[in-house]
Order: C-alpha cells, then sequence, then structure tokens
C-alpha cells in the first residue's frame, strides 16, 4: 500500500479504512486514501491525468 493518503498526507500504516485503487479516469496513477478522508468524502486529485474524485 502507498505510504500516505493522496489527500491529507497521513502515513496509511494501520490506519482502518484505507485503500488504494488505480486512478478510475487514466488507470496509470494509483490513488491511496486514508478511512478518514473517505469518511469525509474529501476530494482527491489524480496528478496522472488531472481527474478529481469521489464524485
Amino acid at each position: 500500500m502507498a505510504d500516505k493518503c493522496i489527500t491529507c498526507k497521513v502515513s496509511l500504516t494501520n490506519n482502518k479504512g484505507a485503500v488504494k485503487f488505480m486512478c478510475p479516469n487514466c488507470g496509470k496513477h494509483e490513488i491511496a486514501r486514508c478511512g478518514k478522508c473517505r469518511e469525509i468524502v474529501a476530494k482527491y486529485k489524480c496528478p496522472e491525468c488531472g481527474f478529481e474524485g469521489p464524485n
């Protein structure tokens, strides 16, 4: 798993609810998110293609 959340930069080690996935738009960059950012639906941006999620 990537080391840090793409949104808040918190470490993902032992972070409950943390996930990683490839960008849903370009599929080239791994997105890593912590449980808190997922819970509060914080935005993230793919550095490869500029896709913004989670909407």
